[in-house]
């Protein structure tokens, strides 16, 4: 049954704990997905790949998940499009935030992110948004939808600042509203989204991504950020991405300077014997986790 297993695999004394500092929420959805589905089985495989992690972080010197996981149940999904999905990730989301504990989405399609940043703003009406993906994801609508995984971040820059990272494929419609947006007196930068390309990325921008964060930062992650190397398992993976360890240090840097209030993993598209990517995803989360949680200080 769905929701039995919890990220980690940790064991009983853990998941007895009442202090928990995460709240784990899988949202197997992928109705949008525009080239290759199935995200929707993303969330159970990292999940699954999550119980054979080692706990311990060697970087970290601890185990991350003494502070705390809890894992909910798989939210189920809807065949009423994805505006309707995103209103039970805001209704779900909303609880968590409510609990105190630091809401964690493991998707699933990129459009569930703006579900969560909506629930998120509630409560921080200043936060930013950092998203680390391949696409820009600045489609007004796509596919007959404004709720498209292809508009995500169109929508979320309409709700607050966003910065993208690893950034290396948009069409040239998103190209020319990403460079300047329309008003009565001609045009201008748009000065709510900021936009690192894939090989800006690379040669180390983690200061300037920071920069140009506002003091709390929601962090949304689309898996084909990184390479098709390390990740293949992506809806439309894209050549020229990220490694392991350019991302790490970004996240290290930003996460050491800002306080995180959510995160999300999403768009893992799993291939049938090959269980790397869906390892590198579950580790991507406890990272965050241990990173979060230690502050860094």
């Amino acid at each position: 049954m769905e929701g039995v297993l919890n990220f980690g695999g940790l064991p009983e004394e853990l998941l007895k704990k009442k202090k928990k500092r995460f709240s784990v929420l899988p949202v197997p959805y992928d109705l949008t997905a525009s080239y290759i589905s199935g995200m929707r089985n993303g969330p159970r495989a990292i999940i699954d790949a999550s119980t054979h992690m080692e706990l311990y972080d060697d970087e970290l010197g601890c185990e991350p998940c003494n502070a705390g996981i809890e894992t909910l149940l798989f939210l189920e999904a809807t065949a009423l499009g994805p505006e309707e999905m995103i209103k039970r990730v805001k209704a779900a989301g909303s609880v968590i935030i409510a609990s105190g504990r630091l809401p964690v989405l493991i998707g699933g399609e990129h459009s569930v992110t703006l579900g969560l940043v909506q629930a998120l703003l509630k409560k921080h009406p200043k936060m930013s948004v950092l998203q680390l993906d391949a696409h820009a994801d600045m489609r007004d609508e796509y596919q007959d939808s404004p709720f498209n995984h292809a508009c995500v971040a169109r929508r979320i820059s309409e709700l607050c600042p966003i910065v993208q990272a690893g950034i290396r494929s948009l069409s040239i419609e998103e190209a020319e509203f990403l460079s300047s947006v329309k008003n009565g007196k001609g045009t201008r930068r748009n000065k709510r989204i900021k936009t690192f390309s894939a090989h800006e990325t690379l040669g180390g921008v983690a200061d300037d991504v920071s920069a140009s964060l506002t003091d709390e930062v929601f962090i949304t992650v689309d898996l084909d950020v990184f390479d098709p190397a390390i990740m293949p398992a992506t809806g439309t993976p894209e050549p020229g991405g990220l490694f392991w360890y350019d991302a790490l240090d970004l996240l290290r840097k930003v996460i050491s300077k800002k306080k995180i209030v959510g995160f999300d993993v999403v768009e893992l598209c799993p291939l049938p014997g090959n269980i790397a990517p869906d390892f590198l995803a579950a580790k991507l989360v406890y990272k965050m986790m241990g990173y979060i949680n230690e502050g860094l200080k």
